[in-house]
């Protein structure tokens, strides 16, 4: 573990980890090669293996890159294994489903409300007041995990176990690390980032944000995402024959590198784009990201986690200025000193833009989540990005392009 960087891990994890590594030695870990996930998702969705050459190049090299690399405890690879079964089951179930409902590809998704910024810039907050609105669709927690309804479950009915099984896991979540919990709190009945749904494209941002996974991030930078955004396509239109609200916001700062791509798959998409001073928030984002890191392996080197995610905050902020450049009708700009300020002033801005009309019914809903969603409701994240091995200096020279065009 790196100096300064101190992962929070309770007794019974450290022992079984102690216990499986020896397990590990004797050949019996969790296998996690890619022909092993196939096979167990092929017995898991009662259907055979498919999926297109870019797909099953992502998840060989992916999974190269997690058993050569991630330097998984054992309990992380548990979990991972656990993980990655869930997502190809689920690839193979939707498969199996837009070949009985074909006509799930004709649904029309509205042109969405993309919120898109750097982490710890309002962006979770902004998400979830316009997810109060009763009319806006926004993907749920419950809904990343366990997409399609199972078996039992009645059409039309809410989906309780789906909701009882994700709140499990979020409590699973909240004991196992608290610390994470409180830089990022997760709701399994609230709105989650969509770029959970392209994490079952097999190109996303996701492993290398859990992960230290350095030849999956490299392959991913060379691949063309074009393909991961039409299946969030899909996907969103598999959830809207569940939830037919007609009209959509998602959320991940992840879209921030891909903006052009994704007006082609959304052209009239509205994207909402935060700014907040990367000085200030760097140190935040990368401790959420050191403790994610460190439910997963008992080996994680904090500042190399801080110091790749600020090469690809950066380049992610120049790419989006460029899109920016090309499609300026298509972006607001929410300050977090204006969004703490007044937020309903913001979204006031943002639903004009969007062409929403903003009604008595949809503040009240709005106020309603402000009360109830307090900052700090889990506790306080303190930290300091000496911890990681960055200075204010570095951190503000690294951004000087973006924050002298944004005027931060």
């Amino acid at each position: 573990m790196s100096d300064g960087f101190v992962p929070f891990r309770r007794r019974g994890i450290r022992a079984l980890n102690h216990v499986g590594a020896e397990l590990v030695r004797r050949g019996l870990g969790p296998d996690l090669s890619a022909d092993a996930l196939r096979r167990r998702a092929e017995r898991s969705a009662r259907r055979a293996w498919e999926a297109d050459a870019l797909t099953d190049e992502a998840l060989d090299v992916l999974t190269r890159s997690i058993v050569d690399e991630a330097n998984l405890s054992y309990f992380g690879a548990l979990v991972i294994r656990t993980r990655l079964h869930g997502l190809l089951t689920t690839r193979l179930r939707v498969a199996a489903l837009l070949e009985a409902e074909p006509e799930i590809l004709d649904e029309p998704i509205t042109p969405p409300i993309v919120i898109a910024g750097l982490q710890r810039s309002g962006t979770t907050m902004l998400h979830r007041l316009i997810g109060a609105d009763p009319r806006v669709r926004a993907v749920q927690s419950w809904e990343v995990v366990h997409l399609l309804p199972s078996r039992w479950e009645r059409v039309g009915a809410r989906p309780r176990v789906r909701i009882a099984q994700t709140k499990l896991a979020e409590l699973a979540l909240r004991y196992l690390n608290p610390q994470f919990f409180a830089i990022h709190a997760v709701e399994a009945d609230g709105p989650e980032e969509d770029v959970l749904l392209q994490e079952y494209s097999l190109l996303s941002q996701v492993p290398e944000a859990m992960l230290n996974v350095p030849a999956y991030a490299e392959w991913l930078a060379r691949q063309d995402v074009r393909p991961s955004y039409e299946y969030l396509k899909v996907l969103l239109q598999v959830l809207a024959r569940q939830d037919r609200r007609p009209h959509w916001v998602l959320k991940t700062p992840a879209h921030l590198e891909h903006l052009d791509t994704l007006l082609d798959v959304f052209p009239d998409a509205v994207i909402v784009n935060t700014h907040r001073d990367p000085v200030r928030t760097t140190a935040s984002f990368s401790s959420m990201l050191a403790h994610g890191h460190s439910m997963f392996s008992d080996t994680v080197d904090a500042a190399a986690v801080a110091r790749h995610w600020l090469r690809r905050n950066v380049d992610m902020t120049e790419r989006a200025l460029v899109v920016r450049q090309h499609h300026p009708d298509r972006f607001v700009d929410v300050r977090y000193d204006d969004l703490i300020a007044d937020p309903m002033a913001q979204i006031d801005r943002i639903y004009a833009a969007a062409g929403l009309e903003l009604d008595g019914p949809t503040r009240a809903a709005m106020h309603r989540h402000r009360q109830s969603h307090r900052q700090n409701a889990h506790g306080v994240h303190r930290y300091s990005l000496e911890e990681f091995g960055l200075t204010e200096d570095e951190v503000a020279a690294s951004y000087a392009h973006y924050r002298e065009v944004m005027g931060i």
